[in-house]
């Protein structure tokens, strides 16, 4: 089953990361190039790296200059992401391709890859939650609703998987087809964003 193959590596990489906590520390990936892991791990990075992110842009006091280039940081982050999702997804079709899906195949919600994506940013919301769910100064309140979330979160966790799994053995059945399409985002592209073009002139 492919989510009990990538959920332990976004653990992994999450537990890395958090070993110095730094948003500017070097990935330094455990896995071979040429395995699907090298790439799991690399995309949650980037998503732990943003989550982080994101939580610094919100201190009310944080320096205006400091705040636009963290989200310059988002933004390209973002970029990342999403290549990312598409490299996962090219695996997935290299997977497939021999694959002659039924006359009868439907096509999904969403690519396999961005479901995994969802597994990932789920992964990180089990992490942080356990922490605010185990915090020692916090109050019980606090720490009684966070568990209620967490639990919430592992049941999510589950279906998620559930969900992701059925979706690639519908694939390699032929009952499903992938069908990918480039997310072509348009904010950091100087010929599509007219901010940017407008400012070439």
């Amino acid at each position: 089953m492919f989510s009990s193959l990538a959920f332990p590596v976004f653990e992994q990489s999450i537990n890395d990361y958090h070993q110095f906590d730094d948003i500017n520390q070097p990935v330094n990936n455990p896995f071979r190039k040429d395995k699907i892991e090298h790439l799991l791990y690399a995309k949650n990075w980037v998503d732990t790296v943003q989550w982080h992110y994101e939580d610094i842009v919100r201190d009310p006091n944080i320096d205006p200059v400091a705040a636009l280039d963290l989200k310059r940081k988002i933004d390209a982050s973002n970029q990342v992401r999403t290549d990312m999702v598409e490299y996962i997804d090219s695996y997935f079709l290299e997977q497939y391709k021999h694959i002659t899906p039924k006359a009868d195949a439907k096509i999904n919600t969403e690519s396999p890859a961005w479901a995994i994506d969802r597994l990932s940013i789920l992964a990180l919301k089990i992490y942080h939650m356990r922490e605010e769910a185990t915090r020692p100064e916090a109050t019980p309140e606090h720490r009684a609703k966070c568990q209620e979330k967490l639990n919430v979160l592992l049941e999510q966790k589950k279906d998620l998987s559930t969900a992701i799994d059925e979706l690639l053995a519908d694939i390699e059945a032929g009952n499903k087809y992938m069908k990918v399409y480039k997310q072509m985002k348009m904010y950091n592209d100087e010929e599509l964003n007219p901010v940017l073009y407008q400012n070439k002139k």
